[in-house]
């Protein structure tokens, strides 16, 4: 079977899976529903300040592994709700940017340095399709990127990586995130290994548990969800509701201003942000393919390099921060072209960037039939590689939510709006019940209710001493397969406990690993600068 086989594979398994209803006698896939139905939330939740894709996605999940099973079936509809909520909350994050000053996440931060002050002049549903229009295509150019690259990394991987050099490289990403993500690389460090720490507890392949102290409750080890979900969800909720509670009142949102003026984009609108939306999504696109980085610097970087171009191009228009369009547009472009790329390292490494590429890892080790890494993308002749259909129908997945995105997006996105006035103390502790609900759905155990609520307060004192919970959340995803492939690498080598430095490439990612660790610690902390 040639790769065009594949890719019509792919795509038969997302249009012709099992069948929700029939529409005029034509079937209509559940994982298109699937996907709509994410996508549809999505955009609610960006559009909701204090919540986040993840935050939905770390929801959704065990309640859609309740609703599928396990079979290999359930696999494309729950990934396609996973993904659809990804995409919708990247473009749907703007709405409150925008309308409200209100930024949900960090990267939301630079839209609405221009997003506001265009609000503020009557600009508002203009601002919001030009914001709509720059996600989109920014959105759009990542996964292309990712189905072109995804499949070419992974053949080099398998090619010339054994199992020694994919220990060290496992060992190379841990050490790349915890170094770059947070205020400082010890406090990254810390974090990760405090999830080596968590997961390593009653697992292994010894006859006894490991760290569990006697106990029955800790011998069989920490569930994934809970730890996930308590230091990723409830820490937050946590620290949120702390902060009301210092504050003693509700976040109100300010009154939208009347709308004036031309609120249609023009075809010359579109041409002069379109340079911005090119060169900010080939930043975004780069930035989100290294594991850990995050939109944030992203949306940064793209702001900039935006603001020194539209200065040098055109210096007596409206500049940046002042209500520029091409300022929505840098910043929308380069935070929504991260998504997209934020998957190459999981399909083709196996190893999750951000927190949403966790819970697709998550949904594929929980259901089982598809095992995100170089395997995947094994062309075989004789027989069909279901991994590889699943790829491909989960590529079919993510331009099917962009062409959503691009149809009913931008309508849905403004109708959204509306989310922002939920106040705090409602919002939170519906967020805290689901989360708690989702666990014991999955679990059916008191017992993981009380060990998420300990990872939340884990969490949330991470957040209170500026240590990120992400490298902890990864370090607990990749921590058994650290340890299976390091025993699997010191068993082929004859039980050479120096493997990871006799063979070449592997020598070279744990040089990469202490470089990264080195030059981290060389930078001003926040606290100097």
């Amino acid at each position: 079977m040639g790769v065009g086989d594949y890719i019509w594979m792919g795509i038969l398994a997302v249009f012709q899976g099992p069948e929700a209803f029939s529409l005029f006698g034509i079937g209509i896939s559940i994982t298109v529903l699937m996907v709509l139905a994410g996508f549809l939330l999505g955009i609610i939740v960006g559009a909701t300040p204090g919540l986040a894709g993840p935050m939905a996605m770390a929801i959704s999940l065990p309640i859609l592994i309740s609703a599928f099973g396990f079979s290999p079936d359930a696999l494309l509809p729950v990934m396609g709700f996973l993904i659809g909520v990804m995409k919708g909350a990247t473009v749907g994050g703007a709405v409150p940017a925008i309308l409200f000053n209100t930024p949900g996440t960090p990267d939301a931060y630079m839209t609405t340095l221009d997003g506001y002050p265009m609000t503020r002049a009557g600009q508002a549903r203009k601002a919001l399709k030009l914001a709509h229009v720059s996600s989109a295509s920014g959105d759009t150019f990542s996964d292309i990127v990712l189905i072109l690259c995804a499949p070419f990394l992974a053949v080099l991987v398998e090619a010339y990586l054994d199992l020694p050099e994919k220990t060290a490289l496992l060992i190379l990403s841990l050490a790349f995130i915890s170094s770059v993500i947070g205020g400082s690389v010890g406090k990254g460090l810390i974090s990760m290994g405090l999830g080596l720490l968590a997961v390593y507890i009653g697992t292994g392949e010894e006859f006894y548990p490991r760290l569990s102290f006697g106990t029955q409750a800790l011998a069989q080890g920490f569930p994934v969800a809970t730890a996930v979900l308590g230091v990723l969800i409830l820490g937050e909720v946590f620290r949120a509701l702390e902060d009301l509670w210092h504050e003693r009142r509700a976040t109100a949102a300010a009154a939208e201003p009347a709308q004036t003026g031309d609120q249609h984009l023009h075809w010359a609108d579109i041409r002069r942000i379109a340079p911005y939306i090119a060169r900010s999504a080939v930043i975004g696109t780069v930035i989100g393919a290294l594991p850990g980085i995050g939109s944030t610097l992203a949306a940064t970087l793209g702001y900039s390099s935006g603001a020194r171009r539209h200065a040098r191009k055109r210096p007596q228009a409206v500049q940046f921060g002042e209500g520029a369009p091409e300022g929505i547009a840098a910043t929308e472009a380069a935070n929504s072209s991260v998504s997209g790329a934020n998957l190459i390292p999981v399909l083709s490494l196996g190893i999750p960037g951000n927190a949403a590429a966790v819970f697709l890892i998550l949904a594929a080790e929980s259901i089982g039939g598809f095992n995100p890494g170089p395997g995947v993308f094994k062309f075989t002749a004789e027989t069909v590689n279901p991994e590889l259909v699943a790829a491909f129908g989960l590529f079919t997945m993510m331009m099917l939510a962009n062409a959503m995105n691009w149809t009913i997006g931008g309508a849905f996105m403004r109708m959204a709006g509306v989310m922002v006035r939920v106040p705090k103390p409602i919002l939170l502790p519906a967020v805290l019940l689901l989360t708690l609900t989702a666990i014991y759905v999955q679990e059916g155990r008191m017992l993981a209710i009380w060990f998420a609520i300990g990872f939340g307060v884990l969490g949330y004192l991470m957040r209170r001493v500026g240590m990120s919970p992400l490298p902890f959340v990864i370090a607990f995803i990749l921590g058994g397969k650290l340890e299976d492939t390091a025993r699997q690498a010191f068993a082929a080598t004859g039980g050479d406990a120096w493997f990871l430095f006799t063979h070449p490439i592997a020598a070279l990612f744990m040089a990469l690993a202490v470089l990264f660790v080195a030059l981290s610690l060389r930078k001003p902390s926040e606290a100097q600068r």
